[in-house]
């Protein structure tokens, strides 16, 4: 049975949320129907709840809970489950992951690497752990997000990126996207963090290691700790930012020249001069700056594997 543990689920009904005209899924449907057989073993009575556009995964979910549903469950990638967090922000409901999109930072995160079948026949033997979630403001937006926000150089990829190709070739586009950078100047902007103000081309603030699925920037952050870990590169020159790149391969970010590494629950972020600049979160574009950035404390219950919650309580980054 694939991955089955035969432990029991505490959950009666779960919702199964998921973007029917995603890739993967689209192509793979079958790995859908498979999905709910395995958790109505594990005793739970799942449905599918096909997404019906953008941005609506969000009201999906809230009106799945409103109607009984103990159990939230996301079939796709990190954009999706922004997408359904935003809707169950203080909600006592649980979510959990069927990983299925095309960087998958939160599955990375929490080393759920066996691919969709192998989470939906493990359901039940995860824990439910509450965790800060991040929210992000402008003067018309706010959004709340689980994994990262990121400012600058990695937003303007997002902002260019060819759809068409992430489509097609997955994360393989948003290192299209990062060359197509390199004979550009990097826009500044200003970060200020317990009233000091530090001059940036590219800001990661985040509650995760990984970054797109390869890499690990934010090397102390934990989804148990309520701060955020924030990494600010110095520098407009984007060659320069192949060092930074090759420091961050070789797991040296805190060592780089032009690198500062903070822990905060609040930042404030103003373009310095080119009011052009992006943020991101989760991997999908945002909002322009200026923005705040805030800690929301124990905003959200998540179902995490428990070798997850052994790694991070095991060397004191819990709370």
């Amino acid at each position: 049975m694939i991955g089955l543990d035969h432990a029991h689920s505490s959950y009666r009904r779960a919702a199964v949320i998921y973007n029917p005209y995603a890739g993967r899924l689209a192509r793979r449907a079958h790995l859908l129907q498979r999905s709910i057989e395995l958790l109505r073993q594990q005793g739970t009575q799942a449905t599918l709840v096909p997404t019906t556009g953008p941005g609506t995964a969000g009201l999906l979910a809230k009106r799945e809970i409103e109607n009984g549903a103990d159990l939230i469950v996301i079939a796709g990638g990190d954009g999706t489950i922004n997408e359904v967090l935003n809707g169950m922000v203080h909600s006592p409901v649980p979510l959990a992951i069927l990983p299925a999109g095309t960087a998958n930072v939160l599955a990375h995160e929490l080393n759920m690497k066996h691919g969709l079948l192998h989470a939906a026949g493990s359901i039940a033997s995860l824990e439910p752990c509450r965790i800060s979630l991040g929210v992000i403001r402008a003067a018309d937006y706010e959004r709340y997000f689980l994994s990262m926000a990121g400012i600058g150089l990695d937003a303007q990829i997002v902002y260019d990126l060819n759809l068409d190709l992430k489509a097609a070739a997955g994360k393989l586009a948003y290192y299209v996207g990062g060359m197509a950078q390199l004979l550009r100047p990097i826009p500044q902007f200003d970060v200020t963090v317990s009233g000091k103000l530090h001059r940036c081309g590219f800001a990661l603030i985040s509650n995760v290691r990984n970054y797109g699925g390869d890499l690990e920037i934010a090397r102390g952050a934990s989804l148990l700790r309520d701060d955020f870990e924030l990494v600010l590169f110095e520098g407009s020159g984007s060659v320069g930012y192949l060092r930074y790149l090759l420091g961050v391969a070789l797991k040296r970010v805190e060592r780089l020249r032009g690198c500062t590494v903070l822990r905060a629950t609040s930042a404030t972020c103003e373009a310095a001069s080119d009011p052009a600049v992006y943020t991101q979160i989760d991997g999908e574009l945002a909002c322009r700056l200026p923005v705040t950035i805030e800690v929301e404390p124990k905003a959200l219950t998540l179902l995490v594997p428990s070798a997850y919650l052994a790694r991070e309580t095991g060397d004191g980054r819990r709370r």
